[in-house]
């Protein structure tokens, strides 16, 4: 894998070519006090982002002023000012609006997925500026594509390519993690297809098998092969109800790239394609062969598994007070629905 690759693989140089096959998505360029932040182990609450401070009407945007965030205990009391991002949120407020009020957040090549144990309801859906901060500090795949996109990269000998950061916002779709496939292409050729989530048996997929290759192998034909600047690559696809198949992202052909059901060994070497025609399938065919999620490590962050320092305890404050907001606003909807008209 070459840098060349890694960067072809952004979410803003593939987009723009499949953009009729995939959701819809717009890309704000993420400025450098953003990234400061993010790389910062300090607040997670950012001043004038809370969804509950905003009106949206149109492209505008209103918050009242935020109060310095308080705590105290019986001996001392501190004061944590969060820090601001005014022209940088009215942007994210505008995207978000845009998109129908939801999106799933990313950066140029990574989601937080491995974050989503901090996200209320396990979801990565994210309504406001602070939803996506939350995810986003707290998450190390986003923390590689910020530090060191080109790691593992073969041609280390060269220098790093100059990487614009991007905020990617997605519209939010619910898919069901049963219709996710990922895709491995070697020198064009689709060679590898595997269960997206191998943590869970889906009985459709053991049922469709056969349909299902034979979608996802057309989709590639008519809409992939060929078009991409590289012709070693990974690209994830979504299989709708109605058997449609949607493009999701494209990844670098690499260790980068989780390999799933496969060994990036058989991927590079041929093997699985040696005594057979077309692309080899793999998935969960009981409850016997699954797998643990290898998110499951991410789980229990180091944030707080030590709370004796004060930023880790400021963190663990931020997050509860977050969740209480979230948690106020939800009632206060229902209330409203309730409420005779």
């Amino acid at each position: 894998m070459k840098k060349e690759q890694v960067v072809n693989c952004q979410f803003s140089v593939w987009y723009p070519i499949f953009k009729k096959y995939t959701i819809k998505s717009l890309i704000l360029p993420l400025p450098q006090n953003v990234i400061d932040y993010l790389l910062d182990d300090g607040t997670l609450v950012v001043a004038g982002s809370e969804h509950n401070t905003q009106q949206i009407h149109g492209n505008d945007w209103e918050s009242n002023e935020e109060e310095d965030i308080q705590w105290s205990d019986d001996d001392t009391t501190t004061t944590v000012t969060a820090p601001e991002f005014p022209e940088f949120s009215s942007k994210v407020l505008e995207a978000i609006n845009a998109l129908g009020g939801n999106v799933f957040p990313k950066l140029n090549w990574s989601a937080p997925r491995d974050a989503n144990w901090i996200a209320l309801n396990n979801s990565l859906q994210c309504r406001c500026l602070s939803d996506i901060f939350l995810i986003f500090k707290s998450s190390d795949f986003i923390t590689h594509d910020l530090t060191q996109p080109f790691r593992v990269c073969s041609d280390q000998d060269s220098p790093d390519p100059d990487i614009k950061y991007e905020l990617v916002l997605r519209k939010w779709s619910e898919l069901i993690p049963g219709g996710e496939f990922r895709c491995f292409v070697k020198e064009n050729e689709l060679i590898a297809i595997s269960q997206r989530d191998y943590t869970q048996y889906y009985p459709h997929i053991l049922k469709q098998e056969e349909q299902i290759c034979q979608a996802i192998q057309e989709f590639y034909t008519l809409h992939i092969q060929y078009n991409f600047l590289d012709e070693d690559f990974v690209f994830d696809v979504y299989r709708d109800s109605l058997g449609r198949v949607w493009l999701i992202d494209l990844n670098p052909f690499g260790e980068v790239t989780d390999s799933l059901l496969f060994s990036w060994e058989e991927l590079t070497t041929g093997e699985i394609t040696r005594h057979q025609e077309g692309p080899a399938f793999r998935y969960a065919t009981s409850d016997m062969t699954l797998q643990p999620s290898p998110c499951l490590s991410y789980r229990i962050p180091r944030d707080f598994v030590d709370l004796s320092t004060g930023e880790d305890a400021y963190k663990l404050i931020d997050f509860l007070k977050l969740t209480k907001s979230r948690q106020e606003d939800e009632e206060e909807e229902e209330d409203e629905e309730e409420a005779p008209q």
